[in-house]
């Protein structure tokens, strides 16, 4: 098979939208579908054909990409474009769907004779924008002569966990990862917010650890989103990370483990989604420690 595909991009928000334009960079043809279409027009002067149904999008396509928003939103597009799929089609499911959410769309694929690939990423806005994501993958063997150049468009490498995409492998790495990425986030947001409420300055605190095994270039990023007023455009927005919480609680829970830090994590996250700050970066879980009428806003003063 040539390594020029027609890929259909079901989901062009801040992660999807970013795939799609790699994916015209590389020479693919690219359709393009967003459930809000004025999310994904700019992506026809990127040479993306924007189409107003998923089953125009997915129509003939060598490869169908998902990446929305959970998995039962999945699910729902899918089955709308279940009369335009066509039998052996490779589907790249790329959302955080969760465990439970993998096994609903593993036994959609079987249902429908595509060839299914648990593909979430690592990875926020900039290094989407960059094609350099990491791609988690899962899947048949035979079939990753196609999957391959997509992932090559869309990341810097692929770590591959196993040759079953129903088996979740790939979703479970995610999800270990973002337990790790959620809760360093937010950490960091409460260092601002302590250093606020004590009258210290952020500054001072980077000081100490400046250079040390505490140190870490995550941290300084995602505090420097707050003190420098760059919480938009997102990187990776409070509500999904909201999302994503709750699915690495509930993976722990099905798993006989208690996951406190992640459970806490989650509340943080949907506070600040409450006080209006969903959309924003998930740095933004700072507002979280305090009452709507404090003065956060003022927090590089």
């Amino acid at each position: 098979m040539t390594d020029k595909l027609t890929v259909s991009v079901l989901g062009t928000g801040i992660m999807g939208a970013a795939m799609a334009r790699n994916l015209v960079k590389a020479g693919h043809t690219v359709r393009a579908w967003n459930r809000t279409r004025t999310k994904a027009e700019p992506l026809a002067a990127d040479g993306a054909l924007v189409t107003d149904t998923p089953a125009e999008a997915v129509r003939d396509a060598d490869v169908v990409l998902t990446m929305l928003y959970d998995g039962p939103a999945t699910l729902d597009v899918m089955r709308d474009a279940a009369p335009a799929l066509r039998s052996g089609a490779v589907w790249v499911q790329s959302t955080t769907a969760g465990i439970e959410g993998i096994a609903d769309l593993a036994a959609f694929a079987r249902e429908h004779d595509l060839v299914f690939y648990d593909a979430p990423v690592l990875g926020t806005r900039q290094p989407a924008e960059a094609g350099q994501l990491t791609v988690l993958a899962a899947g048949p063997v035979k079939g990753r002569e196609t999957v391959t150049p997509v992932f090559d468009a869309v990341g810097a490498r692929t770590v591959w966990t196993g040759e079953d995409g129903a088996a979740g492998t790939a979703t479970r790495l995610k999800l270990v990862a973002n337990s790790w990425v959620l809760a360093v986030t937010n950490a960091a947001s409460e260092v601002l917010a302590l250093s606020k409420a004590l009258d210290v300055d952020p500054q001072r605190f980077f000081e100490v650890i400046d250079g040390g095994p505490l140190d870490m270039g995550y941290l300084r990023a995602k505090t420097g989103l707050v003190l420098n007023g760059g919480l938009t455009p997102a990187q990776f927005a409070v509500s999904t990370a909201a999302k994503d919480a709750r699915l690495i609680v509930a993976a722990g829970e099905r798993h006989g483990v208690r996951l406190d830090v992640a459970a806490a994590s989650a509340e943080r996250f949907e506070r600040a989604d409450a006080q209006g700050h969903g959309d924003e970066d998930m740095a933004a879980a700072y507002f979280a420690s305090f009452a709507e009428d404090f003065e956060a806003d003022k927090a590089s003063e």
